[in-house]
């Protein structure tokens, strides 16, 4: 049997020592308390429950449901990771700006905080091992400790570099340095309105359901739920967490995220309710936004497998559904 030619070799070692290291990058670190994240979200936390509960009124209630539903589907699901993230669809930039800023009002951090905190994430869970913060694969109790109120500190985190269009963006750079006090202004209109209750009901527990449900729908969208895709290799698969759709904007379907992560739609199947799909739909037709990217769009991978087969009545709803505009 014939050997390898010396530069085949030497591009395998080299492959392999860059695997090896990509791993240990990702893998060896410690998790510590990082007071202004904890302090944060145990006075949001603080202010919802005891706050909340001394000042209750519908109204208070009601702007609570309200403003929450608001910055998770045009905020979290639609500005920050489906745009601002995945750049899944275009639309114009002041659009893209006051869905950003949506984002930031769910309480979890400034927008070139977030990229960079997921494209770390994204990377080690892609590799075939990765930390257990990055992975959630600790306790129910432990995992919440750590993803609350912790950092990670790598010993040789990987060089996480964000597009130009984010990072060297000047309103993104602004909100970044002050994300939690973009918070105040609607604080003291709220209180200018329906006084503390106003206060607690719309913006810390606002912030509180926003940063926790963050964690917990995390939790178990990695740990717990069906299938559609599996992603040879990869250290963590996502999970979809039926039931979730209306809560989450269509988040929960982490498992098919995983699979497509370009795409602009996320519940790819029947019964799978999407209200960040319903969204971005409503705004294509009145010409708000355009090229929204589809499984179909994205380049094919060779690591992903489909675990089940379709029924033809079930792939018919599919591919019609997903070739909608």
């Amino acid at each position: 049997m014939n050997a390898l030619p010396e530069s085949l070799k030497s591009h395998r070692v080299q492959s392999l020592a860059d695997q090896a290291a990509s791993l240990r990058s990702v893998s060896h670190g410690l998790v510590a308390w990082e007071p202004v994240r904890s302090l944060w979200f145990s006075g949001m936390a603080l202010g919802a429950v005891v706050g909340g509960a001394l000042s209750f009124t519908w109204a208070a209630f009601a702007l609570f449901v309200v403003s929450t539903a608001l910055v998770l589907l045009l905020g979290h699901s639609v500005g920050m990771h489906r745009k601002l993230i995945h750049d899944s669809f275009a639309c114009p930039k002041w659009l893209e700006y006051l869905l950003v800023y949506c984002g930031v009002q769910v309480g979890l951090a400034g927008p070139i905080g977030l990229v960079r905190t997921h494209d770390l994430r994204d990377y080690a869970q892609r590799l075939p091992a990765c930390h257990d913060y990055l992975s959630h694969r600790q306790p129910f109790a432990i995992d919440a400790w750590w993803q609350l109120h912790c950092q990670l500190h790598l010993l040789d985190p990987p060089q996480i570099r964000i597009e130009a269009r984010i990072a060297d963006d000047r309103f993104y750079r602004f909100l970044q340095r002050t994300w939690m006090l973009q918070h105040l202004p609607w604080a003291l209109a709220f209180f200018a309105i329906g006084g503390w209750g106003w206060v607690f009901w719309g913006v810390c527990a606002r912030v509180t359901a926003g940063v926790f449900g963050h964690w917990l729908v995390g939790y178990f969208a990695h740990n717990h739920g069906g299938m559609h895709h599996e992603v040879r290799g990869a250290a963590v698969q996502g999970r979809n967490v039926r039931f979730m759709s209306l809560l989450t904007m269509g988040e929960c379907w982490h498992n098919n995220h995983h699979a497509f992560p370009g795409s602009s739609r996320l519940g790819l199947y029947a019964g799978e309710w999407d209200p960040g799909w319903w969204f971005l739909r409503a705004c294509a037709r009145v010409g708000l936004v355009r090229d929204l990217r589809l499984p179909e769009d994205l380049p094919p991978r060779e690591e992903l497998h489909r675990l089940e087969p379709q029924s033809p009545a079930r792939h018919a709803h599919a591919n019609a559904t997903l070739a909608a505009p």
